[in-house]
């Protein structure tokens, strides 16, 4: 699928189902040849505290699905991109070296300022 536009997805809120929503998407949209970015955003980065789990991963679990620590191992191999939010993390009190590996720091102007003109947007 040639010059298909990117999937950009912001996080907006520290709530786990929203996430793991934005995490699935993304890694379909990359499973369809998709570049796919996901920026969490303020509060939200608190969800990426190692190791990665939400109140709802037993159910999940239960279920047969990944909890959230798996989804975004999965988005990572899938070559999703997930930046988090500088200022989130602050607010936080997180620092780079106590949340999950392989995601980048960095800012809201940044992500957006990456985005192609064809690009799509969605807020979870």
């Amino acid at each position: 699928m040639p010059d298909m536009p990117g999937l950009n997805i912001i996080v907006a809120a520290a709530e786990g189902r929203r996430f793991c929503a934005a995490l699935e998407t993304a890694i379909a949209a990359a499973a369809l040849g998709q570049n796919a970015r996901l920026f969490l955003q303020s509060d939200a980065a608190a969800m990426l505290r190692a190791p990665a789990g939400f109140a709802g991963d037993g159910a999940r679990r239960a279920a047969g699905l990944p909890g959230l620590g798996e989804l975004i191992d999965e988005a990572l191999a899938s070559g999703v991109e997930i930046i988090v939010c500088q200022s989130g993390l602050a607010l936080a009190d997180l620092t780079a070296d106590r949340i999950v590996g392989g995601i980048r720091a960095g800012g809201v102007v940044s992500f957006l300022a990456a985005l192609a003109a064809e690009d799509r947007l969605i807020v979870y």
